[in-house]
């Protein structure tokens, strides 16, 4: 695991807006190996930051937590 990528999953506080955003762009860093990718490769490293963000935050939403 990332140590750069912060845990989500909490009660409080809420997230901030960006956090997931952040968490998924460090993500798709860390997987492509590009810190900046180049002009031929920032569609696909900017799409693939938008679906991790998406996916992300439905698994948050989804998630059952204790009660």
């Amino acid at each position: 695991m990332c140590r750069s990528i912060k845990l989500l999953r909490r009660p409080e506080p809420a997230l901030e807006p960006g956090e997931t955003a952040a968490a998924a762009l460090q993500f798709v860093r860390k997987v492509s190996g590009y810190r900046a990718p180049s002009k031929a490769n920032q569609a696909a490293f900017n799409a693939a930051v938008d679906e991790i963000t998406v996916a992300t935050e439905k698994l948050l939403a989804h998630l059952a937590t204790k009660s």
